[in-house]
C-alpha cells in the first residue's frame, strides 16, 4: 500500500486490535487487553508499573531484563507479552521485598555486587534461576552461566563473590 507524502513509511495504517490476555506476575493475576506486539518488558513496566526489571539494550544482549517465566531465566525484551499468558512471571519485584530480602538480594548488599546498580535487578535475577540449574563449583563456571548479564561498572567478582556465598561455595 503506498504511503502519501504526509505519512512516514513506517506508520501504521489502521489501528491495532487489543488482545485480552491475563498475565500471572508475581504471584497476582492481570487481566489486560494489550497491542499483540507489546513485549513483556514494556507491558512489566509501563502497564503493571514493575520497573525494577530494566531495558537496557532492548536486543536480548544485555540481561537488564531479565525475569523468570515458569522458574527459567527469560529477556523480557525478546518476548512477545500476550506469549506469557499462562505462564508464572516473576520480576525482582516478586524475589523478595525489602523485610524479607531474597538470599541473594542479601548477597549482593553484603558483597558489594552492584555499583550504579542499573543491572542488578537482571543480575540477580539470573542467578537465581543459576541456583536451580546444573553448575559446577568453580567461578569459572558461573561466570559461564551469568554471561548473559553485563555489567557496565565491571563488578563482576562482587557479583561471582555473592553468588557463590549462596551456593555455599565460600
Amino acid at each position: 500500500m503506498p504511503h502519501s507524502p504526509a505519512d512516514p513509511p513506517h506508520a501504521v495504517p489502521q489501528a491495532v486490535q487489543g488482545v485480552p490476555t491475563t498475565l500471572h506476575v508475581n504471584g497476582r493475576r492481570h487481566a489486560l487487553i494489550l497491542d499483540p506486539r507489546a513485549t513483556l518488558l514494556d507491558t512489566l513496566r509501563e502497564t503493571l508499573h514493575l520497573t525494577g526489571t530494566k531495558k537496557g539494550c532492548d536486543h536480548g544482549q544485555c540481561g537488564a531484563c531479565t525475569v523468570h517465566i515458569d522458574g527459567r531465566r527469560a529477556n523480557a525484551c525478546l518476548v512477545l507479552a500476550v506469549a506469557a499468558r499462562g505462564c508464572a512471571v516473576t520480576t525482582i519485584e516478586g524475589l523478595g521485598s525489602a523485610r524479607g530480602m531474597h538470599p541473594l538480594q542479601a548477597a549482593f548488599v553484603a558483597h558489594d555486587g552492584y555499583q550504579c546498580g542499573y543491572c542488578t535487578a537482571g543480575q540477580i535475577m539470573s542467578a537465581a534461576a543459576l541456583l536451580h540449574e546444573p553448575c559446577g563449583d568453580s567461578d569459572d563456571e558461573v561466570r559461564e552461566l551469568m554471561s548473559g548479564n553485563i555489567c557496565r561498572c565491571g563488578a563482576y567478582a562482587n557479583i561471582v563473590d555473592a553468588i557463590q556465598d549462596v551456593r555455599g561455595k565460600r
